[in-house]
């Protein structure tokens, strides 16, 4: 059984399993076993969508909340992950900081447990829905390879695990933040060195001809006391509007991990135009963590 923390893990031959697996009519091999849902903060796709593709392996998913666990407050993480390897197959958490889930990972290996940890969420990684977005770009345009996509705003952690997949899917990269919201000079040269990115300041050059322009919400859960002071600095030069767009290829597609604040990052127009696949986008997190879920406990 494999992790599931960040998305190089897969690598590109791993990617690609992931993303046939996500694809394909898979038998129940989770039949009669749990897999345990940990949610430090709440989410509207993540719960949903994991729990039915638990399902659709055979497995009964356990959502458990904060206020039932508690993580490093009623009991370590170290602890929760032992007890829960004890009932289930799998773990997996939507978690605010990410050493969180090194640390149940790592004390679970430390244990000789098989059971994997999958991440949810954390503040630097969102991997399954960097696998839901692939699943997304390959169903429209066919293939990956050389499919160009723009990523406007903060650079996140959607950003990061969207470089990262994409990058290692053989797709190009551009992303565009305002001063003092890219990636740090490390994580630039990280994902420079797995594909072909580029980053910058300007969204009218990141768009320019992309096939895919992909935008998150300024304001990420946690960051509320700043989102004053984002909307100034981020808008309007980085809302997605009609006129960005048309700057993007004829057939280019608008992507966006919701929930989405209309009339900031993006416009009504482009959210519910024909370019828009933000649904579809959403569909996929099922069958994307559906693949990831079964890759981890076939090893």
């Amino acid at each position: 059984m494999r992790d599931f923390l960040v998305v190089s893990t897969l690598g590109r031959e791993g990617l690609e399993a992931v993303l046939g697996y996500a694809s394909a009519d898979l038998p129940p091999i989770l039949a009669g076993k749990g897999v345990a849902l940990v949610f430090e903060k709440p989410s509207l796709r993540t719960r949903s969508s994991s729990e039915m593709a638990a399902v659709a392996l055979g497995a009964h998913p356990l959502y458990i909340t904060d206020a039932e666990v508690g993580i490093d407050k009623r009991e370590s993480a170290e602890d929760i992950a032992k007890v829960l390897a004890g009932y289930h197959s799998a773990i997996a958490a939507r978690v605010f900081d990410h050493r969180v889930l090194e640390r149940m990972a790592g004390s679970l290996r430390e244990a000789g447990s098989a059971v994997p940890v999958i991440n949810l969420l954390s503040d630097r990684s969102h991997p399954c829905q960097a696998v839901a977005d692939l699943l997304t770009i390959e169903q429209r345009f066919g293939e990956l390879r050389g499919v160009e996509i723009a990523y406007l705003g903060d650079s996140n952690n959607v950003a990061l695990s969207l470089a990262e997949a994409a990058t290692l899917a053989g797709a190009k990269v551009r992303v565009a933040s305002p001063e003092g919201y890219g990636f740090d000079a490390g994580t630039r040269e990280t994902l420079a060195g797995m594909g072909e990115v580029t980053f910058g300041e300007d969204p009218l050059q990141a768009v320019r001809g992309a096939q895919v322009v992909y935008t998150d919400t300024w304001t990420s859960m946690g960051q509320e006391s700043e989102a004053a002071a984002r909307r100034s600095i981020f808008g309007p030069r980085f809302q997605v509007n009609a006129a960005l767009m048309a700057k993007a290829a004829d057939d280019a597609i608008f992507m966006h991990c919701l929930p989405a604040h209309r009339g900031e990052e993006v416009t009504d127009e482009v959210m519910d135009s024909s370019a828009s696949v933000v649904y579809q986008q959403a569909a996929n997190r099922m069958p994307a963590f559906k693949g990831v879920l079964y890759w981890a406990v076939t090893g």
